[in-house]
This record gives C-alpha cells, sequence and structure tokens, in this order.
C-alpha cells in the first residue's frame, strides 16, 4: 500500500495536525482526492462534535440564541432559572446548566474520548491509518449516547445536534468552517509537485512501488503550492538550542575564571610526572607524623 502522510495547511488547531492514508499505486488521483477531503472534513466535524458533546454533558442543552446570557444576569433581571437535580452553571451563559445524570455524562465522555482518540494526530506516529468507516461509527457511537442522554432530541439551534446531523456544507458557519473544503476546488501537492487529475497516483510517485510513503498537503485550487515542511523538527530545534545555550554559559564561565589559582592544583604541578615515577610523592620526612 501507498501512504499518504497528509499534513493539514488549512487552520488546523495545530502546525503537526495530521492523518494516515493508505491507497495504491493504481488508485485515480480524483478518487485519492475525494478520500483525503471527506476524511479531513469528516475530522473537523469531529472536532466540533466533541466540543459541543462535552459541554452538553456538563452544562446541559444550549439556550435559545436571544436568550444567551449568564443564569446570574438572569437572576438579577428577575427572569426565572429553571434549576434541576444536577445543575452546574454556564460560565459562558450558552447552556442551560443542567446536564443529563452523571452516568449518562460519564457514558457521553467515554464514547467522545474514543472519538478523540481515533482521529489525534498520534495516530501518525502509530502508524495507523485512518478510514472514513471507522470515523463514522466512532461518530454514531457518540450519536447513539446523546440519543440516550436525551430522547426527545436536541433543539434545533443547539451546536451538538448541528454537528452530528447536519451536512458538512451547513457547518461553514462554526468556527471551524474556515477549514472546511470541497472536493472539486481541492488540489493535493506532494514535494513541491501537484497531483494532476485525470492521472493515476504511480503517474505522480513516478513508479508502482506499493511500499512508497509520501507527505502530501491538500490546498484549494488556485493558491499554489503549500510550505515546504521544515527541515528541522521542532523537538531537534529545541534539543539544539538548549544545547548551544548550555554551551554558552560554559563559555562565559571559562572567561569569567581567569586566575592563576588552579596553578596549585595538583594536576597542574610540571614536575608531579616525574615525582611519580620516581616514587617520591609519598615521602614524609623522618619523625613527622601527618
Amino acid at each position: 500500500m501507498v501512504v499518504i502522510s497528509l499534513k493539514s495547511t488549512l487552520g488546523a488547531p495545530s502546525n503537526n495536525d495530521g492523518f494516515l492514508y493508505e491507497t495504491t499505486s493504481s488508485t485515480k488521483v480524483d478518487d485519492l482526492i475525494e478520500s483525503l477531503v471527506e476524511i479531513h472534513n469528516a475530522r473537523l466535524r469531529s472536532c466540533l462534535i466533541m466540543d459541543s458533546v462535552r459541554g452538553l454533558a456538563m452544562h446541559g442543552v444550549m439556550k435559545r440564541p436571544e436568550d444567551a446570557c449568564t443564569d446570574e444576569v438572569q437572576e438579577l433581571i428577575g427572569n426565572e432559572v429553571e434549576k434541576g437535580p444536577n445543575y452546574t452553571a454556564d460560565p459562558s451563559g450558552l447552556r442551560t446548566g443542567n446536564p443529563p445524570c452523571s452516568q449518562v455524562a460519564e457514558v457521553l465522555n467515554r464514547e467522545v474520548a474514543a472519538l478523540e482518540e481515533y482521529i489525534g494526530k498520534h495516530e501518525v506516529q502509530k502508524k495507523i491509518a485512518l478510514t472514513i468507516d471507522c470515523i463514522e461509527d466512532k461518530i454514531n457511537n457518540v450519536r447513539g449516547a446523546v440519543t440516550i442522554a436525551y430522547p426527545m432530541g436536541l433543539p434545533d439551534w443547539d451546536l451538538a445536534r448541528m454537528a452530528l446531523d447536519e451536512p458538512i456544507e451547513k457547518l461553514k458557519g462554526t468556527y471551524l468552517g474556515g477549514s472546511v473544503i470541497d472536493a472539486n476546488d481541492a488540489s493535493l501537492w506532494a514535494c513541491n509537485k501537484e497531483f494532476l487529475r485525470g492521472q493515476l497516483v504511480s503517474d505522480r510517485l513516478g513508479s508502482r512501488n506499493e511500499k512508497t510513503k509520501v507527505i502530501a498537503k491538500l490546498t484549494t485550487k488556485g493558491a499554489g503550492p503549500p510550505a515546504r515542511e521544515p527541515i528541522v523538527s521542532e523537538v531537534e530545534r529545541n534539543a539544539m538550542s538548549a544545547f548551544y545555550f548550555k554551551r554558552q554559559e560554559d563559555l562565559k564561565q571559562l572567561a569569567q575564571a581567569d586566575e592563576d589559582d588552579y596553578l596549585n592544583s595538583e594536576w597542574a604541578d610540571p614536575k608531579g610526572m616525574k615525582r611519580n615515577l620516581q616514587g617520591l610523592n609519598d615521602v614524609k620526612a623522618p619523625g613527622l607524623r601527618f
């Protein structure tokens, strides 16, 4: 299998964000781009699901947009605030503060953690390639947990319902919308060269070797080639900075130690080797005890 290590360049939370995808050298470039974009958008949807469902488990459903306000202010202006048995005030004022019971909230958080574990960038170090089917299975598990917590359904304005049920095109109005891309407007680059549509993967890689791994990036059409990968990684750069800083401190200490008191040291005695060979180092005057 040809392994594509896709690095994100479209507003991801971290510059090191990305995932692995397995394909074949005989795959059409158009199909490859469509699959990569589908997983890219599914990971963005998953991030929105994780944030919203965690808020759901902690502070309950969202208020109507026109009623968004902290409960303290609502009480000050004379409005009644519904406080259930699990009431936990939302400091942002966006949610009602009435989450489900602790057992159901634990189920929500567990399914969200499983989704986060699968789509996380650490899967690259584990050499685990993502598939859209597995991502959808994890999302369906979260959807099932939300149904258990709220069998009557979530309100239309709740971000968790939008993230779980709305098509990806309608999520462009959220804070992750700027990273959502269309497969028809996407362009795939590797080694500063573009994968041309209408060709096969092998045409771009130059061979049909199925044991190839390539680092690629998705951009939009007309944006040009993405920035090159740094030659030195961030971990290596930090290690070199620490080494050179320590070296500078050592040189400063050596520059300050310009006295000649070291001449009284045993290792600085020019006749020390001669006395040692002659066995005169431990000679003591007769009658003296030390």
